[in-house]
């Protein structure tokens, strides 16, 4: 049995362009990595394929699976390789063997999204190879023994994608496979699929409509008035911890000079992710982050240590360029907004106030029912400030976390690239595992950005910035509530929270002076006196995940009451309209 999934996945991505190869002979080969759930290979196809050719390459796997091929790990000597691939006509593996000869690895720079032009710190001179059947390819495994050892799998789908992940190269195409190593545990998996595909944020969205995309500005959603509503009850939720936190909220320009990024180490650790231009002969780029205009906002005043902690929170919009292949929705946008805030504070207050933070996230997060796992995440390769200092900053927030008594588990190399962090992830009604919080302490930008406050020495020192974002970007929490409760929000969220239904024309004053009534009770609501039948009218309003359904007719008019029916539970009787709006009032407090 295997018990490292990344092992099977990584052997049915072989697999997979083993039968690809046996198919189209012709083609040229990319990389083949595992993902969170599965696999997928990259491949210069001489067609295109169709959704019949999975069936067929996923065949010709089935096949080369049963026949029991070894797989054997060959070392050569690089120049030997790169031969190799140049005599096979393999030009995507012979720049990657380029790569390992001038750099020592074959990554990618995550952050400027090309390849490393670092030396190695060690040569390079072999380099491995797996082998199974007739097929091999540069690899480093580890693999199953054997491809009869690959256990089940299902090829998903296929996606354009860029070769280096960088649009300046050619699309190849990408297909996507799962694994599992039981039957049972495949045809659950494909169960729990179909089920993230009802719950597609995108899909849901259009039904209800509550935003669209347009060719006229991609990665940029455009809110419709139901959507913006979720948004907006988001932040003034925000709005409303923040203060009982005491956070002052700020706004800073959209915009600012190249030498604001120099300063903050965007421009060199981050340009390639920021919309740049020039205006007046001078370069500016559009915030991707706020912390840079807050310390720049900061430095206007002086400060003393009596005013620290200073809490400054910043709801401004953000933007950020991702490729075009990597946009999905309000998951990965190019234009968001998010809950940024920043604490200036001294030395001795970081426990405390990264302990306060972390009661802060735990309690925004209940509100959505929510249980956060932690995680602390330390200094990355390309980082900002020295050791020392990174050092002494991961010991204050992991001397938080065990204030807190909060179990927490490490990730290596994972940090800011100014400061470590703690993130907080959270699961969905899927199982899906989602990162949303951030809390991050940062020695160096208020360093760079010359920040100062007068100590109680009356000296100049320099004040240690707390960077913290709970939701993280408002439009990616969207969808991640919409798959969640897949579009039925809850009511306090809801853009709609109560809909009323006359019965029949006779009925539509008193449903008016319903909806008035709930109206200036701050509940969002509308009428429907469509020309529908009231089962239509009620199929509508559910199909709109609409939390309350008001039915009235000339019986509730005498008796100046509602007939109520929840989309959770269906009928739920009769009521006066106050005893309904005292239940409103309580359901949206909690």
């Amino acid at each position: 049995m295997v018990k490292d999934y990344s092992i099977l996945r990584h052997s049915a991505a072989h697999l997979l362009a083993a039968a690809v190869q046996k198919l189209w002979p012709k083609t040229k080969f990319g990389i083949g990595p595992v993902t969170r759930d599965g696999f997928y290979y990259d491949f210069d196809l001489p067609i295109n394929i169709t959704e019949k050719d999975l069936e067929k390459i996923e065949k010709k796997m089935g096949e080369l699976k049963v026949r029991n091929l070894e797989f054997k790990r060959i070392e050569m000597p690089l120049n030997e390789a790169v031969k190799l691939e140049s005599k096979r006509g393999q030009m995507y593996k012979s720049e990657l063997l380029a790569q390992i000869k001038e750099t020592g690895d074959t990554k990618v720079d995550q952050e400027t999204k090309i390849e490393r032009v670092s030396k190695p710190k060690k040569k390079v001179t072999k380099v491995s190879y797996y082998q199974a059947g007739e097929f091999v390819d540069l690899c480093t495994g580890p693999h199953v023994k054997t491809t009869a050892d690959i256990g089940h799998f299902k090829l998903l789908n296929t996606a354009g994608a860029y070769w280096r992940g960088s649009e300046k190269n050619k699309m190849l195409t990408r297909i996507y496979g799962v694994v599992w190593e039981t039957k049972d545990e495949l045809n659950e998996y494909l169960k729990h699929l179909e089920e993230a595909k009802k719950r597609d944020h995108k899909r849901i969205g259009a039904q209800l409509g509550l935003f669209t995309f347009l060719p006229q500005a991609p990665g940029m959603p455009f809110w419709y008035p139901k959507g913006l509503s979720i948004i907006n009850q988001l932040k003034e939720f925000v709005r409303a911890v923040n203060t009982k936190y005491g956070f002052q909220e700020i706004s800073t320009p959209l915009l600012a000079k190249k030498e604001v990024w120099e300063t903050s180490g965007h421009w060199k650790l981050f340009r390639e992710d920021m919309f740049t231009f020039n205006i007046d002969k001078q370069t500016y780029a559009l915030k991707p982050m706020n912390c840079p205009g807050t310390l720049l906002l900061y430095n206007t005043r002086h400060h003393s240590y009596k005013e620290l902690p200073l809490k400054y929170a910043d709801l401004d919009t953000l933007h950020r360029y991702e490729e075009s292949g990597t946009l999905n929705g309000l998951l990965r946008v190019r234009e968001f907004s998010q809950d940024d805030a920043h604490v200036f504070l001294t030395q001795n207050q970081i426990k405390d106030s990264i302990g306060e933070t972390i009661e802060m996230a735990k309690e925004v997060f209940a509100r959505f029912n929510f249980k956060p796992t932690f995680y602390l995440a330390t200094r990355p390769d390309k980082a900002i400030g020295d050791t020392p200092t990174w050092q002494t900053a991961e010991n204050y927030l992991e001397e938080a976390l065990v204030a807190k008594k909060v179990d927490y588990y490490l990730k290596p190399k994972d940090g800011a690239f100014y400061g470590p962090k703690i993130d907080l992830h959270i699961d969905d009604s899927l199982g899906r595992n989602w990162q949303l919080a951030t809390i991050q302490l940062d020695f160096s930008m208020p360093k760079s950005f010359k920040a100062t406050y007068t100590d109680e020495k009356g000296k100049k020192a320099t004040p240690i910035m707390i960077h913290k974002a709970i939701l993280g970007s408002f439009e990616r929490f969207v969808a991640i509530l919409i798959e969640h409760y897949g579009g039925a929000l809850p009511t306090w969220l809801s853009p709609v929270q109560a809909t009323v239904i006359p019965i029949t024309e006779r009925s539509t004053d008193y449903a008016t002076i319903i909806r008035n009534t709930l109206l200036q009770n701050n509940f969002r609501s509308e009428i429907d006196n469509r020309a529908e039948t009231m089962q239509a009218r009620i199929r509508d309003a559910q199909l709109q995940k609409i939390p309350y359904m008001i039915i009235v007719g000339d019986k509730e008019k005498v008796q100046k009451k509602v007939s109520v029916r929840s989309l959770k539970s269906g009928d739920e009787g009769t009521l006066s309209l106050d005893e309904f709006i005292v239940r409103l009032n309580k359901e949206v407090a909690h």
